[in-house]
């Protein structure tokens, strides 16, 4: 039977956009029907496969997405979010793939059924900016989102407290508004697609809320010290409102662990 490990590896070095999200859905199928060994036996790769396009680009060559509600800037808009979850395949892959053998049995499956959730929301993104004539990889594309993984490689609790409660947290700051607006702006497939992307985004931060809590405790550590400390010493960017109290609290992530720090 091929490991679970040796499943996410090749997910993570396939780079054609659309077989990559199949891969991830497979693997997360295959681990809960049992078909993947729970073995970790090979090494996650330090950069994952990437498509030929889009071309990557540091945050300060990026292109403006021009005036709101213009055609350029409507797919500037779907192009950024599917780059977002194009890359958040290989993050919640890697996550499991890297940590899964020294965490608890459940970790590995809330991990890859995140992997597949960005998969879906990947193929949604896409098929979107299809019906506007574009594509995903038509457009540059934010360059430095792998960042915080290589970043916190060394250690499950970094990873946890940057790119779950920091990284995706943010998501459910933003995405609210992004969803009011494009609503207004009269799409309302877009608004469901956005409010997909939401709902499924609590779970995530709330997998890696509790991940991260219970593993402060079984190292005895204090849990919001803890992520304050690690946001301090692994986080480059910086941590600001508005916040989503609500969707944070059902995430777990209350108001306590931001004290201090914002």
């Amino acid at each position: 039977m091929r490991s679970v490990a040796q499943a996410i590896r090749d997910a993570l070095l396939t780079g054609e956009p659309s077989a990559k999200a199949m891969a991830a859905r497979e693997v997360a199928r295959d681990w809960r029907l049992g078909r993947l060994a729970a073995r970790f036996d090979i090494a996650m790769p330090d950069e994952p496969a990437r498509p030929e396009r889009p071309e990557l680009l540091p945050p300060n060559r990026m292109p403006k997405r021009g005036r709101g509600g213009s055609d350029r800037a409507r797919i500037a808009l779907w192009h950024s979010l599917a780059h977002i979850e194009f890359v958040a395949i290989d993050l919640a892959l890697d996550m499991a793939g890297r940590f899964g053998g020294q965490m608890d049995p459940g970790f590995v499956g809330d991990f890859l059924s995140v992997a597949a959730d960005e998969a879906m929301h990947f193929a949604l993104l896409d098929r979107k900016l299809k019906t506007l004539g574009s594509a995903y990889g038509e457009l540059p594309a934010h360059g430095g989102l792998w960042e915080s993984a290589s970043e916190t490689k060394h250690d499950v609790a970094a990873r946890l407290a940057i790119v779950p409660m920091v990284l995706e947290a943010r998501g459910l700051d933003i995405t609210p508004a992004m969803r009011d607006r494009v609503h207004a702006q009269g799409d309302e497939n877009g608004a469901r697609i956005l409010s997909r992307i939401l709902d499924d985004e609590i779970r995530h931060v709330r997998f890696g809320t509790s991940h991260f809590v219970q593993l402060c405790r079984d190292r005895d550590e204090d849990p919001v010290e803890k992520w304050q400390f690690l946001v301090k010493s692994c986080f480059q960017g910086t941590i600001k409102p508005p916040f989503n109290d609500s969707a944070r609290e059902s995430a777990g992530l209350s108001r306590g662990f931001r004290a201090g720090i914002v």
